[in-house]
């Protein structure tokens, strides 16, 4: 059997600032600002955004991380709500396909074998 080798490479050419953001009720924005190599502002490229926050359920806090479409740290803030709700209806709705999926998966043991038998099922010697 052949192991894959993982590709840790880190690429330079890719790299990003982070910086972070709370109101400190909410959950909080991620900055990614784009950098060169040498640490210096990428202007070529665009900044992203991104969210973070805890929504509780029954089985306990669920952390949700969502991209939010925005040009400033301003519009983050703003889109914040929005693009949360959005990964929320997105994370139940997965949930509930993973549920689904889950339930029409289960397998009785010697289920198969049982179809066999035909009438009752009850073997008789």
């Amino acid at each position: 059997m052949s192991e894959k080798k993982l590709d840790m490479t880190m690429h330079a050419e890719d790299l990003y600032r982070e910086e972070m953001f709370t109101d400190l009720r909410m959950g909080s924005i991620r900055k990614l600002i784009p950098i060169k190599p040498d640490g210096s502002d990428d202007d070529t490229r665009e900044v992203r955004f991104s969210g973070r926050a805890h929504i509780m359920t029954p089985g306990g806090a669920l952390p949700l991380s969502f991209e939010i479409v925005a040009a400033t740290l301003g519009e983050a803030a703003a889109g914040f709500g929005p693009a949360a709700e959005q990964a929320v209806e997105d994370t139940m709705r997965e949930l509930e396909e993973m549920r689904r999926e889950a339930a029409s998966g289960i397998v009785l043991p010697g289920a198969a074998d049982i179809s066999k038998l035909g009438g009752g099922g009850l073997i008789k010697g």
